[in-house]
Order: C-alpha cells, then structure tokens, then sequence
C-alpha cells in the first residue's frame, strides 16, 4: 500500500502506539500482547484524566462511570488471526474480551476499578460526543457521581498515510482545510480522548479545578429524509443544535464560538454551517468564531468529538480563539457573508462580554447519529487558601523506584514552568487525589523553589529506591516521658497548629490549681525567667512534658492516625493510661505531679503514692499498651491496681523492652509523641532531638506524617489542612514505563513473551 503511487504520507499519529506499561495494570505480557492497542491505550489515558481531575477513585466518594467507544477493531483479524502460531496457541481462545468493541469501556472500569455504569458507545464519527451526553444524562439521573466519555481511534495496521480513492472523504493532497476553497477532504488522525465530568455543585464543593461547563446536550439522528445512508443532514443537524441551546437555556447570540465537525469535504461543510445558522436563527453576521481541529491532528474518528470539546474548553479556559489552520479563502458555497459566522485566521483574545464565553461543539457520525454540545467558561476559581501551614508536605508513590523518579522529575519540571501554583493546592492534590502505590516518598517545602529542588534530588539516579515496603498496617503510639521533653519545640508546634492548642489549653487549665500558675508561661516562652514560676520544679517538667505529649497525640488523632497500641516510659505511662480510658485527664494530671514530687525527694514516699493512686478512679484499659513495669502487656487487672503505679515508680522495665515486644508483630511503626532520636528504624518521631537547630519542630512533625505515609498508614489529608480549603489543581500524570508488546502478522512465528515482534 505504502509503495502505491496513490499512497498519501499523512496522518495524525501518535508515538509509542505499540507500547504498553502491563506492570502497573497488572497485565501479564501475554495478555497485553494480544490487546487491541486502543484498550491499551484508552485505559492509560483514563487514569491519566481521573489523575488530572484530583481524584483518586479508591478514594472516591461516589460511583464513577465510563461511556466511551472506539475505531473498528483491526488488531484481531490483522494481526492475531494472521499470526498461524499464535492462532494455534490457547491464548487465542481469549483474545476476544481483550479486542472486541464492546469491552472497551468495562475493561476500562475494571482496571481502575469503576464501580459506576461502564457502556460503550458506536455512533461512527460522533461516538465520542454522544458518549459526553449520556454522561451528563447519568450524572443528572444520579446513576453516577463521576463520568469518563471519550473515546479512541487507532487504524491498525500503523501506517502514516492513506490511499487516494475517488469519492472517499481524505484529502488527495494530504492537508486538510476546514472551510477553505481549497478544501478537498479530510486527514485520517490517530489518538484518544477522554474528559472527566461531574455535577457543577459537586465539583464546585470539592474544590475541583473546573475547566468549563456543559451548558446542554443534544442527540438526534438523520433518519431518512437524505439521499444516502452516509449523506448528511441539514435540517437534523440545525435540530439537534437547537435542541442543545434549548436545554441549555441560552441565546445563540451569546455564543462565541462553534468548534465545527469541520471535515473539509466540499459537501459536508457547507451542509454543517446551513445547519448552524439555520439554528442559530440570528440576522447578526460574523460575531461566532468557527474551527475545526481536524486541520491540527486529522480526524479522529470515534475520539473526534472529545478532541473537539477539549479544544473548545481551552478556547474557554484561556479566553483565546483558536486560529483555522490551512484556511486561506472561504468556500463560497458556505455564504458565510449570510452567517453568523467568520473563520479565524489568527488567535485572537475572547473577551466577555455581558454574559460568561459560551461555544459550541459538534459531532454528526455516517448514518445520521449528531450531536451537539453547549459550554460555558468556568466560574471564578475561588482564591487560594489563606490560614494555612508555610510548610507544605508532598507525596510521591509508584509501583517502581524508576518511575518514582521519573514523577519526580516531572513534577519539579513543572513546577518550575508554573509561577501561578500555589504550593499549598499541589500538596493537597497529591495527597488526595493520586493514588498509592508501594514505593513512596515525600518532601517538607515552603514554596515551590524549595519543593523543586528537593524533587531534582529524587529524580537523580542515585536516588532510585528499591522495591517498596509501604505495609505498616497499625501505629503505636510511644511516650517517652519528661526525659526527653523539648520546650522550644513544643512552643513552636503550639504556634502553628491549632488541634495542639486546644489541647494543651485543656491541660493548662486543668493543672492551674495544681501548680498555682498557668503552665503555658512555661510552655511558650521556656527561655525566659516567669515571676511565680520554678523551672527547675519537677512538677513543673513533668507537667508540661505530659501535657505536650497528650496534645500531639490529639494532634496526630484529629489527623487520621490513631493507636492500636500504646507504650510509655517513666511518667509517659499516665499519658498512655489516660488515652487508654484507665485515668481521665484531669486525675491523669494529678498523678503525674503527685509521682513528680515524689521522685524528687521523698524515697520513703511509695506507700503514700500507693494511697494518692488509690484515691482515683481507674477503669480497664480500652486499648492495649506495655507495662512500664514488665515491660509485657499489661493486663485489665494490673491496669487497675495501685501496686502496679508504684512497682513502675520503682522499678520501670527499659523502654527496649516494650519495644521488642511491640515489634514482635509485623506491620506496627512505633510513633515517638515527644523529642529524641528514634530507636529502631520503624520509628517516626513528633519532634526533633535537642540540639538540632537545622530542622524546625513543625517541619519535623510534617515530616513525620510523610514517614507514616511512606510506611503505608493512612491520614486524613482533609483534616490535616485543617481550616484551610486548598484546591485540587492540574499536575503531570504518573508516567508509565511503558514497553513494546506487539504481534506481527505473517511471520509464522509466536513468542508470548512480550520481547519483540512475534
């Protein structure tokens, strides 16, 4: 074909068609092989779009569906069925799930794991818009909460051109000129699109970057009132037109810009733009922008449409008309001097006038099948978060270390390009709306030069990670006690977190009677000398120690992680034991004072703290911890008796100990609510140890929420960011380390391995 003098070199293609990342869908090698290529392909670009909207879908709040068709199915009958080996092996007896048309939108659902309708639509050239309107129609029923619509085209075999044949639609000089005198057909494209849509509201309330509206949607078909089963229809498309500006409530005046079906034929534009003005029903002349994408990519066949609406939504998006490529003279059969419409030959700034942009958007498929789409620009973004944190925490997570790098480089690259971004909208993004894989890592920035830098860091290749180990399934919370207390830096958490504050306010106001002063003088100004206040008091240490460590533990509970075990060393028990149900928090606070005067300097004093603890009620724990006696678990009786307050008053078992045991079942991650360095490598600890004046306690405690992501335990992002509403922002997709898998027709040979031609 290619050698034939009536052969066009010409055609919208795209690279890499034959490739495919089978690791990160879980696909075998012989599996993806024998996968029509626009699956393949369809499915990456609908993780990519679920990506790009923010969303994780295992996170999801809602059902997401999926309306999507594709090209005529080449792959099968071209190249596996005229494979004689493959045709011969068991893996043709599977190849149709993997091929057919009609698993194209559920083999999507089913590898991004969809759980909303998942139906696939064939409508020709309109496939991909019609599937936009039986979205929105699901979206409006409530059938779903989210919608995939699009579609994919990829002619097998891949050739970059086409034959010339009388009377056939592409153009015999292999350029295609929407509206243009010159205008002799069409230019066949290769590719898949795919937006994602949600109710205005929804998205609106989720902080969604929303790039337009869809105003209202359309569909008809031709019927029979035309001379030919493939001819078009002025009067059906001038009716499926009007019909989307009736539900869209619009005046077609209002309209700026219409992206056309536009396939360059001598018959079809002049019938497409009669149709147009025929709906538009309008006397003003030239105000409405008309274009065609197919003179950028060619025609897409069945992802026509969405390609369409996508550069419509730009159009939108930038309050930019796009210029008519290849338009030099209007096609005089189009009368566009009678029409509300003129083409573009230059971009030229969209400005708004009284009401929001607005365009148009069609797609008319052979046997009569049209549809028609109305958008409006989006509304004003609402203003980027104010109240929150100066230190952002970002995610990153693969399926391998090559692929963690390559995000990272990705993401710092355009972080770089964008100035606009607001650091506080990427990390949100990346921690709500991408999913997690096993190999992770995270970065603690204050801004986006900070951020890119670090993600350079990680892109270098000495910085690959292994495999990943993100399998801690429970978080153990440890605390150390007066022993390692840090005031400096509990004071600088107290400044920048308010579930801290209102914590230990509760214990300052529980403790004035106590200590006959407000323990916070002590907390936030530790350096200085406080009229009325002994900070050599060891009750004065051990309150504030209990207190800080009580407020990170509510601290890191309002965030999502919460103990399944506990441990505390020396007075750190009480914390323990008051978050256990044994004390509530203002006896909790006695017997830590109590214990304090007694350590300094009564040694004949157990038997009187034996009385002080039996003066309080104590109740059996409701989460497990270690004794700081025995260093065992402790048991719903000892819990409970006064002999055991003062066997670890005098006896404590070392913190190793309990530990080990705590160790002793795989998956738990130690978390330190206090200062110091870890003691074993599964340990994150709240704050940084004394004397680190390079790393600021609030960047460590931000830092050690990364740790317990990156040891695969789960936060509330959403409360993590607290009173501030970061929004959910654009960023580079996961970038799939994709491979050739391919078998070559009449070879007479098939490898299922994946390597190579078959």
């Amino acid at each position: 074909m290619v050698e034939k003098p009536s052969f066009v070199p010409a055609a919208g293609v795209i690279d890499g068609a034959d490739q495919f990342d089978a690791e990160f869908f879980g696909y075998s090698a012989r599996e993806a092989e024998i996968s029509d290529p626009q699956q393949r392909i369809f499915v990456e670009c609908a993780w990519h779009a679920l990506e790009d909207s923010g969303h994780d879908p295992s996170e999801f709040d809602g059902a997401i569906g999926v309306y999507a068709g594709c090209f005529a199915n080449k792959y099968l009958p071209l190249n596996l069925a005229a494979n004689a080996e493959f045709m011969r092996s068991p893996m043709a007896l599977s190849a149709r799930p993997y091929n057919d048309k009609d698993f194209l939108a559920t083999r999507a659902a089913y590898l991004c794991d969809l759980r909303g309708p998942a139906m696939s639509v064939q409508t020709a050239c309109s496939t991909s818009l019609v599937a936009v309107h039986l979205a929105c129609q699901a979206l409006l029923a409530y059938e779903c909460d989210m919608a995939l619509a699009g579609g994919v085209a990829l002619p097998i075999p891949l050739v970059s051109g086409y034959p010339v044949v009388a009377g056939s639609l592409f153009a015999p000089d292999g350029h295609c000129r929407p509206f243009d005198a010159a205008a002799t057909g069409t230019v066949p494209g290769y590719g898949a699109a795919i937006v994602v849509l949600r109710r205005l509201r929804d998205a609106v309330a989720d902080c969604d970057h929303i790039r337009a509206v869809i105003r209202g949607t359309a569909v008809n078909n031709d019927g029979s009132a035309k001379f030919g089963f493939t001819a078009p229809s002025v009067q059906a498309q001038a009716d499926v037109i009007a019909a989307a500006l009736s539900v869209a409530a619009v005046d077609p005046e209002t309209i700026g810009y219409v992206e056309a079906h536009g396939t360059a034929t001598t018959f079809g534009d002049p019938i497409e733009v009669a149709g147009l003005t025929q709906a538009f029903g309008t006397s003003r002349r030239g105000y409405c922008a008309l274009g065609s994408v197919k003179a950028n990519i060619g025609h897409l066949d069945a992802a026509a449409g969405v390609a369409g609406l996508a550069r419509a939504v730009l159009a939108l998006e930038h309050g930019e008309i796009p210029p008519s490529l290849n338009f030099e003279t209007p096609n005089p059969a189009l009368r566009l001097d009678r029409s509300p419409f003129y083409v573009p030959t230059t971009a030229r700034a969209w400005p708004r006038g009284t009401t929001p942009r607005r365009a148009g958007v069609s797609a008319f498929g052979v046997g009569g099948t049209n549809a028609h789409v109305v958008l409006e620009e989006a509304p004003a973004p609402r203003p980027a978060a104010t109240g929150g944190r100066d230190r952002q925490l970002l995610l990153l997570s693969a399926r391998t270390g090559e692929a963690l790098a390559a995000a990272a480089g990705r993401l710092a690259t355009h972080l770089d390009r964008d100035g606009d971004l607001d650091i506080a909208d990427v990390a949100y993004t990346l921690q709500t709306g991408r999913h997690r894989f096993s190999v992770r890592r995270h970065v603690v920035c204050r801004d986006r030069a900070e951020a890119a830098a670090a993600l350079r860091a990680l892109a270098a290749p000495e910085a690959v990670p292994a495999a990943g180990d993100a399998d801690a399934r429970q978080v153990v919370f440890v605390f150390p006690g007066s022993g390692s207390y840090r005031p400096d830096a509990a004071a600088e958490v107290y400044r920048g977190e308010p579930a801290f504050v209102a914590h230990v306010d509760e214990c300052a106001a529980l403790l004035r009677p106590r200590l006959g002063y407000d323990l916070r003088r002590l907390l936030l100004a530790p350096a200085r000398d406080h009229p009325g206040v002994d900070s050599a008091d060891p009750r004065a240490g051990a309150a504030a120690a209990f207190a800080t460590q009580w407020a990170l533990a509510g601290l890191w509970q309002s965030w999502g992680v919460r103990p399944t075990a506990m441990l505390g060393d020396g007075d750190g028990e009480y914390v323990a034991a008051c978050l256990a149900g044994v004390l509530d928090l203002a006896d909790a606070l006695d017997v830590t004072v109590a214990r304090a005067e007694i350590s300094a300097g009564e040694p004949e004093g157990l038997g009187r703290f034996a009385q002080i603890v039996a003066g309080y009620e104590r109740k059996p724990p409701q989460v497990p911890y270690i004794s700081g006696a025995t260093g065992t678990w402790i048991s719903p009786e000892e819990a409970v008796e006064p002999a055991h307050w003062v066997r670890q008053l005098d006896r404590p078992a070392p913190l190793a100990d309990g530990i080990r045991e705590i160790l002793r079942e795989p998956g738990r991650v130690p978390l330190f609510m206090g200062a110091g360095e870890t003691l074993t490598r599964p340990m994150v600890s709240s704050l940084p140890p004394a004397g680190d004046s390079g790393y600021g306690a609030l960047d460590h405690l931000i830092g050690a929420a990364g740790q317990l992501w990156e040891a695969g335990l789960k936060l509330d992002w959403r409360a993590f960011h607290g009173a501030a509403r970061p929004r959910r922002v654009p960023l580079p997709g996961y970038p799939f380390q994709r491979r050739r898998y391919w078998v070559a027709p009449d070879s007479g040979r098939y490898a299922p391995m994946g390597h190579g031609e078959a």
